[in-house]
Parts: structure tokens; sequence; C-alpha cells
């Protein structure tokens, strides 16, 4: 291990010898962290966090603080940061609480400098989190969702596959997969067609995912009468049945909508 001089490391911490830590940097027991991964200067890595191989965490960074959240009561909890993920400067990744018991970043993440994962977070892979992003408890991101800088995402909200949100948003409603979402109300503004084309999705596929969302969005449908469509109506599909599951699984959070179905304007039914 290239432990600094300046650095401090508990002797029971379960570090791989070619770990890097760097100076006015603290690792406190019970923590792990994989082959390969760089810890930069001024980093706070405390007991609980399990860090996979290959991360990069840059300096001011706190991993696996306790929680912010009064219902904890100091119960063993954990936070975990895949594999060949990137935390930029003082980004903050708190511990679970009994709920939930960890709060889970994936693996191939970038999480940009300033933003906070709160408690019982699970966010997937190849997740990306802009500057100053501030995830409330219980959120859970699927793979390959963007955040741009600036957002605020409500508790027990979820955002699904492949979706993008606009920068300076707030996210109160579930987000489902492969759409963008900005304004505010944070509404529907389309399929994220440039994203899906990027990670390889046929033109069928994205032209099968703009029609899931023309019956759900578009057509003026409440979303009992446009789930019932999509399952009698429209053809037997991975993206369908993603889309369908994704919004019964949030019913306790509901789903954001069009923006003209907010303001209620006329809406295109064709």
């Amino acid at each position: 291990m290239a432990l600094h001089s300046l650095s401090v490391v508990n002797p029971t911490a379960k570090v791989h010898p070619n770990v890097e830590v760097g100076p006015f940097s603290f690792i406190d027991d019970d923590v792990e962290i994989g082959e390969g991964s760089w810890i930069g200067p001024n980093v706070s890595i405390f007991a609980g966090a399990r860090i996979g191989k290959n991360v990069k965490v840059f300096p001011g960074a706190v991993i696996a603080g306790i929680p912010q959240d009064l219902k904890f009561k100091g119960e063993y909890t954990t936070a975990s940061i895949g594999d060949n993920t990137t935390v930029r400067e003082y980004v903050t990744i708190n511990r679970g609480t009994e709920a939930a018991g960890t709060t889970s970043v994936g693996s191939n993440c970038l999480l940009m400098a300033y933003a906070h994962v709160a408690h019982d977070c699970v966010l997937g892979d190849h997740v990306v989190i802009a500057n100053n992003v501030n995830l409330a408890g219980h959120v859970k991101i699927d793979d390959w969702a963007i955040i741009e800088g600036q957002v605020g995402v409500q508790q027990f909200t979820r955002i699904g596959r492949h979706c993008f949100i606009a920068g300076g948003s707030l996210v109160r409603k579930s987000v489902p997969p492969y759409i963008r979402a900005a304004r505010e109300p944070l509404s529907y503004i389309g399929v994220n067609r440039i994203g899906l084309e990027r990670r390889g999705f046929s033109v069928e596929q994205i032209n099968r995912i703009h029609d899931i969302y023309r019956v759900l969005f578009v057509r003026g449908l409440n979303i009992t009468n446009a789930l019932e469509y999509l399952l009698n109506e429209m053809e037997d599909s991975p993206e369908r049945d993603e889309v369908v599951d994704f919004i019964r699984d949030t019913e306790h959070t509901g789903i954001l909508r069009s923006f003209q179905q907010i303001n209620g304007n006329k809406v295109n039914t064709n």
C-alpha cells in the first residue's frame, strides 16, 4: 500500500496492498478497499465503507458518514461503491439505516463534485450524477441514468434506466425509463433517443419506446387506462414490460406527467 506519511489508516482496515492513499486522509476500522483504487488527499472514509477495485476518490470526499436521519440509532450499516467508479471532490455518501442496511453506488459510475448520496440510496451501474446533485434518503437510480447539475431528488423516488434529467430540476415523482425530463414541475419532454442510440438501441427499439410514451403521455389517457392499453393492445416487448413494471412498482410516489397534462392543455390524440 502506497500510504502517505501524513495519512492515518486503521490497522484493522482491509486495504489492498497496491491502493494509494494521499496525505491527510483518514481510513477508519471496518473499511474495505479493493485493488488498484486511489484515495486522494483529505479524504475521510469511515467504518462500514466497502470500496471496490480501481475506484478513484478525490479530495474532500466523505464516505460512510453516519446518516443525516433522525431515525438512525447507531445500528450497524454500510456504504458500498462498485468497481471503476469515480467520486469527485467533496462528494458525501452516507451509510444506510436499519430500513435498508446499506447505501449502494454501482460500478462504472461518475459522481461529480459536491454531490450528496443520502442514506439507503441505491445507484445502479454507469450512473452519472453531475455537480451539486442532492439525493434524499431511499432514492433509487437505475443503470445508465444521467442527472445534470443542481438537481434535487425527493426521498423514496426512483429514476429509471437510461433517463436524462435536466439541470436545476426538482424530482418529486418517479421518472420511468428511457425518457428525458425537464421543466418545473418536472415533466416528460421526450424519449432519450441520443442516449439510447449511443448505447446500441436499434431504431426499432427506439420507435417502440416512442409508441409506449405516446400512449402514456400524448393520448390523454389516465395512467390506469394507459396501462390497460399497453398490455392489451400493444405487442409484447421487453421495453413495454419494463415501463409497465416500473409504473406498478412506483405507485407509492406516482410518476411524472407531460407538461401539457400537468397544465391542462389540450394534447395531441393522434
